[in-house]
């Protein structure tokens, strides 16, 4: 839902009302794909409401296809790692995204600091907030939206 939040509100609220359009998206077969051809490099972990991609003795692993929306995968990561900290377990995040055209992974660092917390301490509230709203917010046409798979529900 974090990760939902920073990409889109609108995504944010139909997932959450499980109107699901993700099932038939070629992009997030090839993300499933990924992650099954990435399995054995660490020790997959599932907690409360996530499953990580991968965790090792030093980082939480998220695995993305593409670099499309960093940011939003960047909070996801952050998330985890809060989560992990309620449990006593505290790592740094490692980003890690192929490049499908370049064959390779481009890698980014994320920490858990003060700041961070607070600030998803706060997007938990404004998703609370959302969410229980009885209507989506309406749609706000940007680059991420034409490959977005609620793309022809928002704007068709």
């Amino acid at each position: 839902m974090v990760a939902y939040y920073v990409y889109c509100r609108r995504k944010c609220w139909l997932f959450y009302h499980q109107i699901n359009l993700e099932e038939n998206s070629e992009d997030v077969l090839i993300g499933r794909i990924l992650h099954e051809v990435m399995e054995g490099e660490g020790e997959e972990l599932a907690l409360e409401n996530v499953k990580l991609d991968k965790l090792t003795r030093d980082y939480v692993v998220e695995l993305k296809k593409s670099d499309s929306d960093v940011e939003s995968a960047k909070w996801q990561l952050l998330y985890y790692l809060y989560i992990l900290k309620k449990y006593g377990i505290e790592r740094k995040g490692r980003l890690e995204v192929w490049e499908k055209k370049k064959g390779d992974k481009k890698r980014y660092e994320v920490e858990l600091t003060a700041e961070a917390e607070k600030r998803l301490e706060q997007m938990f509230g404004e998703i609370e907030n959302l969410v229980s709203s009885p209507t989506p917010p309406p749609p706000l046409f940007n680059h991420k939206c034409r490959k977005c798979a609620y793309r022809d529900y928002c704007f068709i």
